[in-house]
């Protein structure tokens, strides 16, 4: 039993918070005042992480492993399929959170869960099976060594006929067996938890997977009236959305990779271990230039040869996930291979970052990603590292650019750590630069990875990157939405002013539509007025605009501050010399973005200055005016933020 807390529209009132260590399961309700203040997922996920500790080693027994969804998870919401996990990153050292689509959310929320808490280690693999408000934990020893396909298959044929296959099931591969620094989690449509290394974590735990059986059991809106209205507006605005609207030539129809042809033309496309900004610049004329076409993985590329099938998530009109099959030769066999989904980072990370064009062997290599369950975009920026460390000498059998079936093999090798420079590129960016004195070829800021956007064509993105919370990052500020796609106004994308305040407005609105959860691709459209509208409506609360975005702020805010605590400071919102204006090593842009570099130092004056930090770290000011109780055991210095703790 346990006490009630919460009565808001949109939650169970129950959490599970299992300890691995003596497989006890025991049930709380949702503390209210966390539920107003933090929404829910991401927010309350990372408070859950904040209440934890910082002081946990992110692959040891104290470090908390939190799925949790949000108040519009598996309701009417439109792309409200999502689940976010939340924990201490092994890659980062940061708190992280990451999330994924399907149906994984909506089936835990159906289960009758706003959240899982998964703490200790289990002494062999286990399973947690979750149906109707319970969770018991299975032996998993017949599924360890598994990759996360044959997890999915054999889990099914256990559960088939008893239980049926109406499942989600979130699973680890090997590379979370082996506590690769990036592994990731991935259920049963290919949707990966796939940043920060969540997967490891689990691994760590021999938590092998999650499965999740629930009937459709859709939440009802406290203010039915309030809602339908938010919801209604909601749907025409996606609906007269370029990027949004079904079968208007954006995500609907060529996925996330409509992306790949867009940032080459205005030469913002990292190639060759982002030494190039696209594969067609005029630096192409050079010997070692790009030799490739970003066209031939595309998106447009893919729908015309490849695709098969669109398949989408839980309410959600505009089904992005582009599934193909392909015929391919490696290595004397003749293969036939039908995955899902070709997604631009992917295709970009494994693609022309890795001077690679080959569109069947990149969905091969994605494939091969999501099976040893690691992240796409670290994995071949890793290849990618890899071949500019062997390319400058570093290490003496490396892997050359652009050379596909090396790096299916090296993949491969990664996931099971199979070798010395497989294991140091498991470890991570950080990690494999300081095994071989590499720190020139390393592209990553906190230890992850940058993804598929050039800070010297869209300097949103490189103050976005360098202030992430949980390292190099996109979806944290996605400033692209402005610069290449004119939401919700165009922007100069090679002019620094006003990105600072540009990046922290999306920072905290992706704070608020991840604690909701629902998919990042409803900002293309909707607006904090139809956030607000969805939101009331379903909790019954009366909260304006600028209360909804200040619990964004007060998100980011709790986030930095759990950083600040294990040591992160303005030192560490950098980004790699060779995007960075007065760098030893810069290498300006090119192109139509020719000579260009970023004004970073001026950027982050600018941002600390908007967020009222003092060098990177959050004020008490700052904590009080948000409201963030920090509870005991935190080292606050009136005035001057926090004492940043040993990790």
């Amino acid at each position: 039993m346990y006490v009630t807390m919460t009565d808001l529209g949109g939650f169970h009132d129950h959490v599970a918070r299992v300890d691995l260590s003596d497989g006890n399961v025991a049930y709380e309700g949702v503390d209210d005042e966390d539920a107003r203040k933090y929404i829910g997922a991401r927010g309350l996920g990372v408070k859950y992480v904040f209440d934890q500790g910082p002081d946990v080693d992110p692959l040891g027994p104290d470090n908390l492993l939190a799925f949790t969804n949000g108040p519009l998870t598996g309701t009417q919401v439109t792309m409200s399929g999502r689940i976010a996990i939340c924990t201490k990153s092994p890659l980062t050292h940061t708190v992280t959170d990451s999330h994924h689509g399907g149906w994984s959310g909506a089936r835990l929320k159906w289960a009758g869960f706003d959240g899982l808490l998964f703490e200790g280690e289990a002494d062999r693999p286990v399973y947690a099976y979750v149906e109707d408000g319970e969770v018991e934990l299975w032996d998993a020893s017949h599924l360890w060594g598994a990759g996360v396909h044959a997890t999915r298959d054999r889990v099914e044929a256990d559960l088939d006929g008893e239980y049926g296959k109406d499942l989600s099931i979130m699973a680890i591969g090997q590379a979370g067996e082996n506590e690769v620094h990036f592994a990731n989690i991935v259920n049963e449509d290919d949707r990966a938890s796939g940043r920060g290394g969540t997967g490891a974590v689990m691994g760590s735990k021999n938590l092998k997977a999650v499965v999740v059986r629930a009937a459709t059991d859709m939440p009802q809106p406290a203010d039915p009236e309030t809602f339908k209205t938010g919801h209604k507006q909601a749907m025409e605005v996606i609906q007269e959305s370029e990027v949004t609207a079904p079968n208007e030539g954006g995500l609907s129809v060529y996925g996330t990779n409509v992306l790949m042809n867009a940032t080459e033309e205005m030469d913002g496309l990292p190639t060759r271990n982002a030494k190039y900004t696209s594969t067609a610049s005029e630096a192409a004329e050079s010997p070692d230039g790009p030799d490739i076409d970003a066209e031939h993985v595309s998106g447009e590329n893919v729908r015309e040869n490849i695709l098969v099938e669109e398949p989408t998530c839980h309410s959600c009109p505009v089904a992005c996930k582009k599934e193909v099959e392909v015929d391919v030769h490696h290595k004397g066999e003749d293969m036939n291979l039908r995955m899902e989904s070709y997604e631009y980072e992917s295709a970009w990370a494994l693609g022309p970052n890795s001077m690679n064009d080959d569109r069947d062997q990149v969905a091969v290599m994605i494939d091969r990603c999501n099976d040893l369950g690691f992240d796409t975009i670290d994995g071949g920026n890793m290849l990618a590292m890899a071949m500019e460390m062997t390319e400058k000498g570093y290490v003496s059998e490396g892997i050359e650019w652009g050379d596909t079936e090396e790096m299916i093999d090296m993949l491969e090798a990664i996931g099971h750590r199979d070798g010395d420079l497989a294991d140091a590129l498991a470890e991570g960016a950080e990690g494999a630069a300081e095994r071989f004195d590499a720190h020139d070829c390393r592209l990553d800021v906190k230890g992850q990875t940058m993804p598929a956007y050039d800070p010297r064509c869209m300097k949103g993105m490189g103050i976005a990157y360098a202030t992430s919370n949980r390292g190099a990052c996109h979806l944290r500020g996605y400033t692209p939405a402005a610069e290449i796609l004119g939401i919700p106004e165009k922007v100069d994308p090679v002019e620094w002013e006003g990105k600072a305040e540009l990046t922290a407005t999306f920072q905290d609105m992706h704070a608020i539509s991840d604690s909701f959860d629902i998919c990042k691709f409803n900002a293309f459209a909707e607006g904090i007025e139809e956030y607000v509208l969805q939101y009331n409506g379903m909790t019954g609360r009366d909260v304006g605009e600028e209360e909804l975005m200040q619990a964004g702020e007060r998100v980011w805010n709790l986030e930095r501050y759990y950083n600040n605590l294990v040591g992160f400071d303005a030192a560490d919102d950098d980004l790699p010399d060779r995007f960075v204006e007065g760098a030893e090593d810069a290498v300006p842009g090119q192109g139509g973005v020719e000579g260009s570099l970023v004004e970073l130092d001026r950027m982050k004056d600018a941002y600390y200055d908007h967020r009222g930090w003092v060098d990177g770290v959050v004020t008490e000011e700052k904590l009080d005016e948000l409201d963030i109780d920090v509870g005991p055991g935190t080292d606050v210095t009136s005035g001057e933020g926090a004492a940043p703790a040993d990790d």
